[in-house]
């Protein structure tokens, strides 16, 4: 058999590492895989995952592990493994590609490239065998490399049309003609009722979310109800937005034992996740459950916060105050091992409490998920109680102290793999999470963290040259940051001014915004492209607009630039958010469930924006008062006096009590003192 040389034992991306030791000659992605594709006129292999897939896991173990198909591998094509999360900026050309090939993506992500790295052939999870009219992956690997030797000609057109379709692509949904609509008609109400009207569309009804299984929790889509509901008070809204979250908390996506949320429910019930947990995911899930229980003021609400992050606290909190990326699906090789229960164990461990937790949490002797038990809350915990003849604050009491157990004996079993790299976007999003948390809970502990984590980040992302890095990992920061790097990292810095009333944050947003401003700008457009310019080892520069998983990194730019506009009076930057905007209207209009940030800002704009001050007196303890309250995006700032620097705090009266201002374009009504008085003002914007 033919030698080979794995180097990936030296990276440091855990997903890399999994495969380190493959009988496959992989690459990482870099100048010399690329140089000896062309040396050699070899097609290019690119293999897309990340840790916590479980099926990136089955297929290395099929495929990869296999030294017949990895001698195949070997010998017709370069093979470079990426990690999505360190190069998302690789993974979106050649997912966008793969889609538009076969109208549908996934990972692991597999893409065949021409020398010059422009795709030809893609798809995603392979089998060793053909199955359901799906190739296997030998079949797949013979068929690309007889047709790069016999039909050379249909290879590089396909590549070329593909490489052109990518740059085309870019333009989606965008109108130039709508920027010149007058604002008020341009962001009319109507339009946002008929973003309404589209999700309702969707809407599962009975099980919450949107859409059919998979299912993911939406979470830009589910405050856009709530801050719809805030605005019109329509009562669908609210009841979309929160049986989506009760039942996300109730299902088997949510870690009823340890806290923190899976990625996605496989079924429409929300009973059976992969079970992998990314930090994002539960930064996103834990910012809009804090607006829904400012709303609300339901306690399960405050207790699923305090559950997920004291989950993040215990679990991904690094000791230089980093959070890591994700954990792993399977333990021991199985998916979910170290999640499930049977009826034996749970009536071993838990005894006389047995009976009580296993109606509560829907453990069966057969099992509720391939013959074993994903813990869940199907009846109702207040039916439950009243057939015990108990309060649901004692079946409450006993399902604490039954979980514990249960949860001791849990870390005693073999632990999910841990993807410790920690990335400046996913970060920047959860230390917005503990800021709103504190802003609404009043712990101190969770600012400690955002403080010390945003510390953190300014620290050891920084480059040299004032630039960022995208990742980090045992004291060395990689990759230039990406847009929604940038873009996340500013919104954390606005939010915790917000809760400190620290403008340092502001300032150091502001230098953030001129560099995305200076280095990722379209002038054309006025949008922003994914990766800063210069960038020498991609084919396109792709603008990414959709809100996914996480949020586009334009539309959080777009919120970005019209906050600090207003923070530090710049019209350009106000424009160009509101460009943004219109230039996506009617996309967004028509498809909201996509984009759901546009969505919520669009409505922002709709209902006005306004600027809310506190300064002077005892301004720190009415702006814990303040921040309890809801009120959707505003421009928010407070100071123990006038400050020149800051339009917003310029020119305010030095008295001794505490005033309040509700402003818009900087003309002020006269202070109040009183909370109450404030939200009687902005009832009658």
């Amino acid at each position: 058999m033919a030698t080979f040389t794995n180097r990936l034992a030296k990276e440091s991306s855990p997903y890399l590492l999994q495969h380190a030791h493959n009988p496959v000659d992989w690459f990482p992605w870099g100048t010399e895989a690329l140089e000896k594709a062309k040396r050699e006129d070899k097609p290019i292999l690119v293999s897309i995952g990340y840790a916590a897939c479980h099926w990136c896991h089955v297929m290395e173990h099929e495929s990869f592990e296999d030294e017949t198909t990895a001698a195949l591998m070997n010998e017709h094509f370069v093979n470079i493994k990426i990690d999505r999360e360190e190069r998302p900026d690789l993974d979106h050309i050649y997912m966008d590609a793969v889609q538009a090939m076969t109208g549908s993506g996934g990972w692991p992500l597999n893409v065949f490239l021409t020398p010059d790295a422009k795709p030809f052939y893609g798809g995603t999870y392979y089998p060793p065998k053909q199955v359901y009219n799906r190739p296997s992956w030998t079949e797949v690997l013979n068929g690309v490399s007889n047709a790069f030797r016999e039909k050379r000609a249909d290879i590089d057109a396909q590549a070329e049309q593909l490489t052109q379709h990518l740059i085309s692509s870019n333009g989606f949904g965008l109108t130039n003609q709508a920027v010149d609509i007058a604002p008020d008609s341009l962001f009319a109400k109507e339009k946002v009722n008929e973003m309404f009207t589209n999700i309702m569309k969707q809407a599962d009804r009975a099980d919450g979310g949107f859409g059919k299984a998979p299912k993911f929790p939406q979470t830009f889509t589910i405050r856009f109800l709530l801050h719809y509901h805030h605005r019109t008070r329509n009562a669908e809204a609210l009841q979309q937005a929160t049986l989506s979250l009760d039942k996300m908390i109730d299902g088997g996506i949510y870690d009823q034992l340890g806290g923190g949320f899976a990625r996605y429910s496989t079924d429409a019930e929300w009973l059976a996740p992969h079970f992998e947990k990314m930090l994002y995911d539960n930064a996103l899930l834990v910012i809009t459950l804090c607006e829904a229980y400012q709303i609300t003021g339901k306690a399960r609400y405050k207790r699923v916060i305090e559950q997920t992050l004291a989950f993040v606290a215990r679990e991904w909190l690094s000791p230089e105050n980093g959070f890591y990326a994700a954990l792993d699906a399977d333990s021991e090789g199985v998916e979910g091992k170290f999640y499930v229960w049977s009826k034996e164990e749970t009536d071993l461990l838990l005894g006389e409490d047995a009976e009580l937790f296993n109606e509560v949490y829907d453990v069966t002797p057969h099992g509720n998920w391939e013959h074993t038990n994903i813990l869940r809350i199907k009846e109702s915990p207040a039916d439950i109680a009243d057939a015990w003849e108990i309060t649901e604050d004692e079946l409450w009491q006993r399902m604490e102290k039954a979980s514990a157990k249960l949860l001791k004996h849990r870390e005693t079993r073999v632990r999910p793999a841990l993807d410790d790299k920690q990335i400046l976007g996913w970060n920047a999003m959860m230390n917005i999470a503990f800021s709103k948390a504190y802003a609404i809970l009043g712990n101190k502990e969770y600012l400690q963290t955002a403080e010390a984590n945003m510390g953190f980040l300014l620290k050891v992302f920084r480059a040299l040259d004032g630039s960022f890095h995208h990742t980090y990992k045992e004291g060395v920061a990689k990759y230039p940051a990406f847009l929604d790097d940038y873009a996340c990292l500013m919104e954390a810095l606005i939010q915790l001014q917000e809760v400190t009333g620290n403008k340092a944050y502001l300032e150091e947003a502001k230098k953030l915004l001129e560099h995305v401003l200076d280095k990722f700008s379209e002038e054309e457009t006025g949008f922003f492209f994914y990766t800063p310019s210069g960038q020498a080892d991609i084919i396109v520069r792709k603008k990414e607009v959709y809100d996914g998983a996480v949020p586009s990194g334009n539309a959080v730019m777009a919120s970005n630039l019209y906050y600090l506009g207003m923070v530090f009076d710049e019209g350009t930057w106000k424009e160009r958010a509101a460009a943004m905007c219109a230039g996506l209207l009617q996309a967004v209009t028509r498809y909201p469930t996509s984009f759901g940030v546009w969505a919520t800002l669009i409505q922002a704009f709709s209902y006005g924006i306004p600027e809310i001050v506190i300064v002077g007196g005892n301004f720190a303890t009415l702006r814990e008062e303040f921040l309890k309250t809801f009120i959707p995006f505003r421009i928010f700032q407070s100071s123990h006096q006038a400050d020149e620097q800051f339009p917003l705090l310029s020119g305010k009266p030095d008295y001794p009590e505490t005033l309040i201002f509700l402003c818009k374009n900087y003309a002020c009504n006269a202070p109040v003192t009183q909370l109450n008085a404030l939200i009687k003002q902005l009832d009658h914007v």
